[in-house]
C-alpha cells in the first residue's frame, strides 16, 4: 500500500514533468545562459591588447616582445589619435627620439589603466637597463589559480545556482497557489495527510529536479568546447547545494502564502530572483560594485550560494570554507520558513 508521502511525491513529479513550459524554464532556459556566456568568454584572457604606435624604438620593440600587446604602426600622429578617439584603440604610443608619450582615452578607465601600466612598466625597465643600476625593489607576479582554468569554471557555479533558485522558488510558489485556488489544499487538510507530508513531498521533488539540473549543467560544461574541470574538493559543495535549495524553497513558500493567483506568484518570484541574480554575481563579478551595493549583496542567499559553490567547484577550498555560506543559508531558511508558516492559509479567505 502506498503511503501518502509517496503518492503525493509521485503525483507532483508527474505533474512537473508533464508541463512542457516548466521543463523549458527549469532546464533549457538556464542552460541557454551557460552556453551563451560559455561561448562568449571561451577565449577570454587570450586576446592581446592592441596599441598604436607612431615612430619606433626600444619601447615599441619591448612592447611587442611581451606577447601581450599587438602594436599597429601609424604613419601620422593624427591618424592614430583618430582611432583612439573613436574607441578603436585603447592607446597610442608616440616615440620621438628618447621621448615616449602615451595617448589614451580616459572614457574607458579600465583599458586606460591597463595600457598605462604596460607602457610605464616597459619604459622603466628599459631605463634601468640603460643606466646599468640594479632596481632597488624586486617585483614578481604569479597567478594564484591553475593556469588551465577557463571562464566556464567561474560561470558554471553562478548560473547553476541561479537556475536552482528559479526552480526552487517557482516549484514551491506556483503549486501552492494553484492548489489553494482549486481547493486541493482544503481536501488534503480534511484527509489524513499532515502538513509535513505535503511540504516534504514537494521538497523531495524540488531536490530531485535540482540534482538533475546540476548533473546536466556539469555534463554540458564539461564538454570539450567548454572544458570545465572540477576541483578536488567539489563534493564539499553538496551541503551548500542542499541548503541553497532549502533557502529558495522557503522563499517560494512565502511567495505562495501571500499570493492569490499563479500570475501574481510568478511576478513576485521574478521580482525577487531576477534582481538577486545580478546583485549576487551569478552572471558578472560583484567585486567592482560600489561598497553599499556589495553590502546589500552580502545579505542575499544567492550570493552565499554562488560563493560557496565556486569555493569548492573551482577554488578547491577545504572544510573551513563551509561555515559562512552554510550558516547564512541555514539561518535564512529558518527565518523565512517561520514567517511563511505564520502567514500560510489552507484556503483563500
Amino acid at each position: 500500500m502506498n503511503s501518502p508521502f509517496k503518492s503525493l511525491s509521485l503525483a507532483m513529479a508527474k505533474g512537473f514533468f508533464r508541463e512542457k513550459t516548466t521543463l523549458f524554464f527549469t532546464f533549457v532556459f538556464p542552460l541557454m545562459f551557460l552556453v551563451v556566456f560559455g561561448l562568449l568568454f571561451s577565449d577570454s584572457g587570450t586576446d592581446r591588447i592592441k596599441l598604436g604606435s607612431v615612430g619606433d624604438g626600444p619601447v615599441v620593440a619591448a612592447l611587442r616582445e611581451t606577447g601581450a600587446v599587438e602594436v599597429e604602426r601609424y604613419d601620422t600622429l593624427d591618424a592614430g589619435l583618430a582611432e583612439v578617439r573613436d574607441g578603436d584603440l585603447p592607446g597610442l604610443v608616440e616615440v620621438t627620439g628618447d621621448r615616449v608619450v602615451l595617448h589614451f582615452a580616459a572614457s574607458d578607465q579600465a583599458r586606460a589603466g591597463t595600457v598605462r601600466g604596460l607602457v610605464q612598466g616597459v619604459t622603466q625597465e628599459l631605463n634601468v637597463a640603460a643606466s646599468g643600476q640594479p632596481p632597488k625593489f624586486a617585483f614578481a607576479a604569479t597567478q594564484v589559480e591553475d593556469s588551465s582554468l577557463k571562464a566556464i569554471q567561474y560561470l558554471t557555479p553562478g548560473i547553476l545556482s541561479w537556475g536552482i533558485a528559479i526552480s526552487a522558488v517557482f516549484g514551491a510558489a506556483l503549486p501552492l497557489v494553484s492548489w489553494r485556488r482549486k481547493q486541493v489544499l482544503r481536501k488534503l487538510r480534511l484527509a489524513p495527510v499532515s502538513t509535513t507530508t505535503v511540504l516534504g513531498s514537494r521538497l523531495l521533488v524540488t531536490i530531485t529536479v535540482a540534482i538533475v539540473q546540476a548533473v546536466l549543467f556539469v555534463a554540458v560544461a564539461s564538454l570539450p568546447v567548454f572544458g570545465l574541470a572540477l576541483s578536488g574538493t567539489w563534493w564539499l559543495s553538496i551541503p551548500v547545494f542542499l541548503l541553497g535549495i532549502l533557502a529558495f524553497f522557503s522563499i517560494g513558500m512565502l511567495v505562495g502564502a501571500f499570493c492569490k493567483t499563479e500570475e501574481a506568484a510568478s511576478g513576485a518570484a521574478n521580482i525577487l530572483v531576477l534582481p538577486m541574480s545580478f546583485l549576487s554575481g551569478s552572471f558578472f563579478p560583484i567585486e567592482n560594485a560600489p561598497g553599499w551595493l556589495q553590502a546589500v549583496s552580502n545579505i542575499l542567499p544567492l550570493r552565499h550560494m554562488n560563493d560557496g559553490m565556486t569555493d569548492f567547484l573551482v577554488r578547491g577550498k577545504g572544510f573551513e570554507a563551509l561555515l559562512v555560506p552554510c550558516a547564512v543559508l541555514l539561518g535564512f531558511t529558518l527565518v523565512v520558513s517561520f514567517i511563511a508558516s505564520k502567514v500560510f492559509t489552507w484556503e483563500d479567505n
